[in-house]
């Protein structure tokens, strides 16, 4: 039965004023199983005024402990509903509802680390020249900020952007992408049950003109978003307009470097969990590997024979390793990529077409897909493929592996598997990447920030310096003297 939603505003579930719906595809079936409201602008204004009025009015003079309090409440509805919601983010996006789960803990685990900022916002007190002035800085949030989010991972995304955004004392205006909005708005009822204040928490769900609504909304103080560097251009100069910061978390094409000293054991499956994780549909997937020429043959033969094996199926069932696309467009786009890096001459090692089969044939499986001897300047090693496509890259030297790393105009994520730690320190040292994993990848920590370089985006999310991307500060400067002064002379 296809379930219906409504939008979040301030408090309440709304109707969309145009009446229009937006079918959700289930990737796995290719049935229809949701509807979710297609907004107007006069939507996005409503929920804005709600966040607006809110946070005049009651969330800007709500401690820092009754914000924790909500926020560790809210933190055990999402970890009480993690299979409940789960099941209904891989259903809405193909992605295997192991991830699910565990990204259900994750935005569990985000809310109870901002939870102990919200009240420790402590400011500065400044020793000035003159000593008969107290000056002191004190942290504020901006008000209404704006929070979009992608279709890989909508609620482990959302939570990256929330839970600082909440702890900072702002109210928010959420837009999910169309293709994966339902995980979204069922964690409003959650929000709702947590007993945040009506308005604080607000979601409007549409296309492009949503989130251009949003963006341009006047009482919007700040924007965060994640998705593709063409979108986030678009944002950025929107908001440059109106002079409001933006936190960007874009695409990558992020360097796995594997030198012969590594552990192939674990570097091998470093490099599978790099790039078919979550089905290659993750900014900081490792689709370029690059493997020193002592050790290439071997790892190019133990990633092809393992990737080869990997369990496509239901997402659903917790056996499937690697579920589907989560949308046709996106479907559609991998393959052309596939097709576009046969023709230029890549070594196609294993996969290279749609996955079909028994419980397969309706759904947008693609075969885990490996390319060997790619040049790093070709459209396969430069472009963000996003999909469950490696291209193998090889390399003599030191100096050589960092080169081809940082040749690209992203700069998200990188990996070294190396047991030489003075390889390790001088490498990471060199890398143009906001994260670099040694003998790891894909670790994830709420304490540790996260952000690219170039064009992989501006700002910071998750650790302290992604709570102070929703603060700003006020200075006050008091002159407790008694003397008189000169009314045209400036104190320095």
């Amino acid at each position: 039965m296809t379930k219906q939603y409504s939008l979040h505003i301030d408090g309440q579930s709304v109707a969309p004023r145009s009446g229009r719906m937006m079918p959700s595809v289930n990737p796995y079936t290719g049935a229809v199983w949701a509807e979710v409201p297609d907004a107007s602008e006069a939507d996005v204004q409503a929920a804005v005024r709600a966040a607006s009025r809110a946070y005049r009015e009651h969330w800007r003079q709500t401690s820092g402990v009754q914000r924790a309090a909500l926020m560790i409440r809210l933190a055990e509805l999402i970890e009480g509903s993690a299979k409940r919601m789960s099941d209904i983010e891989s259903t809405d996006n193909g992605k295997i509802v192991r991830e699910t789960h565990s990204q259900m803990k994750w935005v569990g685990r985000q809310l109870r680390f901002f939870a102990g900022y919200a009240d420790k916002l402590y400011g500065q007190h400044i020793p000035l020249d003159q000593r008969d002035t107290l000056d002191y800085m004190v942290y504020e949030p901006y008000g209404v900020v704006a929070l979009i989010t992608a279709w890989n991972s909508p609620l482990s995304l959302l939570a990256n952007k929330l839970a600082p955004a909440l702890a900072a004392g702002n109210c928010v205006v959420v837009k999910p992408s169309e293709h994966a909005s339902v995980s979204t708005l069922e964690f409003a009822e959650l929000v709702k049950e947590a007993g945040f204040p009506p308005g604080v928490f607000n979601v409007v769900t549409g296309g492009a003109e949503v989130g251009r609504a949003l963006v341009n909304a006047p009482e919007v103080a700040r924007v965060s978003f994640t998705g593709s560097p063409g979108v986030g251009r678009e944002i950025a100069a929107a908001a440059g307009r109106r002079l409001v910061p933006v936190t960007l978390e874009l695409g990558g094409k992020s360097p796995n470097i594997i030198f012969d000293d590594a552990d192939l054991n674990k570097a091998v499956v470093g490099a599978l969990a790099g790039i078919f994780g979550a089905t290659g549909q993750t900014c900081v997937a490792g689709s370029r590997l690059l493997v020193q020429r002592g050790v290439y043959d071997e790892v190019v033969r133990r990633v092809a024979e393992r990737a080869g094996m990997i369990k496509l199926g239901n997402p659903l069932d917790s056996a499937t390793e690697m579920g589907t696309v989560a949308n046709e467009p996106q479907f559609r786009r991998i393959l052309a990529a596939i097709e576009n890096a046969k023709a230029a001459g890549a070594r196609l090692v294993t996969g290279g077409a749609r996955a079909t089969g028994p419980g397969l044939d309706s759904g947008y499986f693609i075969q885990p897909t490996v390319f060997a001897d790619v040049s790093n300047d070709s459209h396969l090693a430069q472009e963000e493929i996003f999909g469950p496509v490696l291209a193998i890259i090889p390399f003599d030297t030191e100096a050589e592996a960092t080169r081809l790393a940082n040749d690209s105009r992203y700069g998200l994520a990188a990996g070294i598997w190396s047991r030489d730690i003075g390889r390790v320190m001088r490498v990471s040292r060199e890398m143009q990447a906001g994260s670099v994993w040694v003998n790891t990848y894909r670790a994830l920590a709420a304490q540790a920030p996260f952000g690219g370089f170039k064009e992989s985006g501006i700002g910071r999310e998750r650790g302290e310096a992604g709570l102070h991307e929703y603060l700003t500060t006020r200075n006050v400067m008091i002159d407790f003297s008694d003397a008189e002064r000169d009314p045209f002379a400036i104190k320095n």
